[in-house]
């Protein structure tokens, strides 16, 4: 039965390893995690469940490349599948509504953030959803390599949307993350299928190296097998650019991928990467690529992956078609400083994190609401920590996060005010009277005054909402949201706002530790004095019989021994007034230690970009020295 499904709208005429066993858990109605290698085939367990379930399937995704790359796959199987991204023009995001809404779709595909999108929650109301599929599963475990916080409220969405079954996938998760992750969404242990981590057709290559030769290494690698598909991944932006001109001057045809770009481009370059008329890829570790190609025959760590867990993931993006592939790593400890430095930029400031708890206690009433960028520009909290720092008052019982809506809605009318109002008769044309009065006109764009259509006609906020959308939806508006509100209740003022700062920060501080240790476990696995594949199988908790693998460096060659081979000019080198003097300027007041640091390191932080920091000479002039040095040395220099 399975397989025919399979075969007919797939065209495949087997399962691969586990894949039965967790579709078969979903169709009989229980909520599973399924954990495979990268390239494993996790997809299919969702999407052939989707075809056979009643409803539709919604899946959650971090990566908008990911999402795009199954899409186009479901699409060319004719399976009924849409995605909701920014990148949509207006009329495609309402026709994918109206598709979700109507039974047309098997497959819808979101980002996390979209649940907390008030017009969307007003849609999702009207879906028919059965399944509720998390990618990515992992990021939901503060223990995890890729925590993000608004994941933790996946749980309680799909309570509140009545969303019976989940199913839970990654490639990279340890047996902690794996039972914290199981936990929130009260998945029993004997519906987690662990596949395996070790794959035998993956040469794991470490290879010790000078950073002046890396280039040259890239170069000579490639030319061994020119057209053979590679990514070459990096830590920074500019080194994407620097590496991919220094191979086009190599006549290797490589272009760079990184968040910086324009999506346009990067979706064009990601393409022809898909389509094999551009072999080799120089991409950011950070950004990630989320892409689903089978015959990558080379992955190449110019710099050091940020953790075991992402090496795994991205050395998991060759091989797929189980061919022979080559991971590389160009291994030594010159780059150490910065993936730490990162890590300890996104450390909140104590003052700043105590500024947020007086917010809290000094607010009038129990209803608190934020703008994130703005609060995050206020409190010099980048954004990931302000909601890391959000979920960990949450945690405390001091806040409850509630809902987000918009506080501006406005539109342009494809039709008369009057025309509107005549499609409806009775109590239903006195409410839409009682819209359209309070909507203001300025030029092209129509504001709604939602405060005043509440304060004239007894209704609730949603039922103008669901108005709003309908006018949309039939074509006589143009709907437009804007500013995102998000609402908390504040369940409790009773803390000592020192004492509670100080727990907040602790909390931040230990997470640092746990990030900063991932940096230093990678390292030692890869000197490690054992077999590179079984090392890394037991890391993901699986127990290989054989002690060598025979297609790892180790295995090949040995041991490999991670060396410092740049020298960093000492701090005392550098004129510490003609460095920082302007950056002083720039910050008058709101000068710390720790933004200079920032400053000094090349890391963001959100009051660089309102005085232009970024912009000044001096701008990450010491990026490839230590963190916590560079703090000492303007200690002692103030």
């Amino acid at each position: 039965m399975l397989k025919k499904q399979l075969h007919s709208h797939f065209g495949f005429d087997s399962f691969l390893k586990g894949q039965k066993d967790v579709i078969q858990n979903i169709l009989d109605g229980q909520s599973t995690a399924a954990i495979f290698p990268t390239g494993a085939g996790k997809s299919l367990c969702y999407q052939l469940p989707a075809m056979m379930l009643p409803g539709m399937t919604l899946v959650v995704s971090p990566l908008l490349s990911l999402m795009k790359d199954q899409l186009d796959f479901l699409l060319e199987c004719d399976i009924p599948a849409a995605r909701l991204d920014s990148t949509l023009q207006k009329n495609e995001y309402n026709a994918i509504l109206a598709r979700a809404k109507n039974n047309e779709l098997k497959i819808l595909m979101i980002s996390v953030e979209r649940f907390k999108n008030e017009r969307f929650r007003s849609n999702l109301e009207k879906m028919n959803v059965t399944l509720l599929v998390v990618d990515e599963a992992h990021c939901i475990s503060e223990w995890g390599h890729n925590f993000r916080p608004e994941y933790l409220k996946l749980p309680d969405y799909q309570k509140e949307f009545k969303i019976k079954q989940t199913l839970l996938l990654t490639a990279t998760a340890t047996e902690r993350v794996i039972d914290d992750m199981c936990a929130k969404f009260n998945i029993l242990k004997d519906h987690v299928f662990v596949t395996g981590f070790y794959r035998e057709n993956l040469f794991l290559q470490i290879t010790p190296i000078a950073t002046p030769e890396k280039k040259n290494r890239v170069v000579q690698r490639i030319r061994e097998i020119s057209d053979a598909s590679t990514i070459v991944y990096v830590i920074r932006q500019k080194t994407a650019e620097d590496v991919s001109d220094f191979l086009c001057a190599n006549n290797i045809n490589a272009h760079p991928y990184h968040a910086g770009m324009e999506n346009e481009k990067r979706e064009q370059i990601q393409n022809k990467f898909m389509d094999g008329t551009l072999a080799c890829i120089v991409a950011t570790i950070a950004f990630g690529m989320g892409i689903d190609k089978k015959d990558i025959r080379r992955i190449i760590h110019y710099d050091l992956p940020k953790s075991i867990e992402n090496y795994s993931q991205e050395i998991g993006r060759s091989g797929r078609d189980g061919n022979p592939a080559l991971c590389e790593v160009l291994a030594n400890r010159d780059n150490i400083h910065i993936l730490e430095n990162f890590i300890y930029g996104d450390t909140p400031e104590k003052h700043s994190i105590f500024q947020l708890l007086r917010t809290i206690k000094e607010n009038k009433g129990f209803i608190w609401e934020i703008k994130a960028v703005k609060l995050s520009n206020d409190l010099n909290i980048r954004i990931l920590p302000l909601k890391t720092l959000l979920v960990y008052l949450a945690m405390k019982k001091i806040i409850r996060s509630k809902v987000t809506y918009f506080e501006e809605y406005s539109f342009k009318y494809h039709t008369e005010p009057a025309n509107i109002i005549h499609s409806f008769e009775g109590e239903r044309r006195q409410f839409v009277t009682a819209v359209m009065n309070h909507c203001h006109t300025r030029k092209i764009w129509t504001h709604v005054d939602i405060q005043a259509i509440l304060n004239s006609y007894r209704a609730d906020r949603q039922r103008i909402l669901t108005a709003l959308e309908y006018f949309d939806e039939k074509g006589w508006i143009e709907l437009q949201s804007r500013q995102a509100v998000e609402v908390y209740d504040i369940l409790t003022q009773a803390f000592d706002i020192e004492v509670m700062a100080e727990k907040m920060y602790a909390l931040f501080k230990k997470k640092e530790g746990l990030e900063i240790q991932r940096i230093h476990n990678m390292v030692s696995f890869f000197e490690s004095d054992t077999c590179i594949s079984k090392h890394l199988a037991v890391y993901f908790g699986e127990h290989l019989e054989k002690e060598r693998c025979g297609h790892c460096s180790f295995c090949k060659s040995g041991k490999a021994v991670l060396q410092h081979t740049t020298e960093q000019k000492p701090l005392t080198n550098f004129d510490f007034k003609t460095i920082t003097n302007e950056f002083m300027q720039a910050v008058g007041e709101q000068f710390t230690e720790v933004n200079l640091t920032k400053f000094l390191c090349g890391i963001y932080a959100p009051i660089f970009s309102k005085l232009k920091i970024k912009k000044l000479p001096h701008f990450g002039i010491l990026e490839n020295h230590p963190f916590l040095e560079i703090r000492t040395w303007i200690k002692d220099n103030i």
